[in-house]
C-alpha cells in the first residue's frame, strides 16, 4: 500500500513540475528556425469563456506567438496572435486551414492590421491538411505554417 501511495505522489509531482514546460519541439523550415510549444498557465478570457492557450517561441524570432484554442460544435478554432499578425486556423470536419479573424475575436481586441500578411501564402494555406487533426498535430502544423504568413 505504501508503494502505491508513493508511486501516486511521484506521478503527481512529475506532472505538476511538467506544467508550463515545453511539450513540442520542431523545425519550422523557415528563417524563424526551430520552435518550442508550451502550454500557458494563464487561460485567455474571450466573450466570457475561459480558453486554453499555448505559447510558441521561435529560435530566430523575438516575439512570442499565442495560440488560443476555442472549441466549436464540429471542430476547434486556433486563434494565432502575435504583435505583427493575428489569424485563425479553423477546421470544419473536412479540412483545416487559415482564415481571417472572426468578429468575436476582433471585438476581444486580438486583431492586428493585415499589412504584414503575405497574401500569396495566405491563399496557399486555405487548406493545410485533410480531416480533423488532433490538438497536438494542429499545434505542430500551426507552428510550421504560421511564419510563412508574415512578410
Amino acid at each position: 500500500m505504501k508503494r502505491i501511495i508513493l508511486g501516486l505522489l511521484l506521478c503527481a509531482a512529475v506532472s505538476a513540475l511538467s506544467f508550463g514546460k515545453v511539450i513540442i519541439r520542431g523545425n519550422s523550415n523557415t528563417p524563424f528556425g526551430t520552435f518550442t510549444i508550451e502550454v500557458s498557465d494563464k487561460p485567455v478570457m474571450i466573450a466570457g469563456e475561459e480558453l486554453k492557450c499555448y505559447l510558441i517561441n521561435y529560435e530566430n524570432y523575438p516575439l512570442q506567438v499565442k495560440v488560443i484554442v476555442d472549441k466549436e460544435k464540429k471542430c476547434k478554432n486556433y486563434v494565432v496572435v502575435s504583435d505583427e499578425l493575428s489569424v485563425m486556423y479553423t477546421c470544419n470536419g473536412k479540412f483545416m486551414g487559415v482564415n481571417m479573424l472572426d468578429k468575436k475575436y476582433s471585438n476581444a481586441g486580438l486583431g492586428t492590421p493585415t499589412d504584414k500578411l503575405d497574401r500569396g501564402d495566405y491563399f496557399h494555406q486555405k487548406v493545410i491538411t485533410q480531416g480533423t487533426p488532433a490538438e497536438f498535430d494542429a499545434m505542430m502544423l500551426i507552428a510550421s505554417f504560421y511564419p510563412e504568413l508574415i512578410k
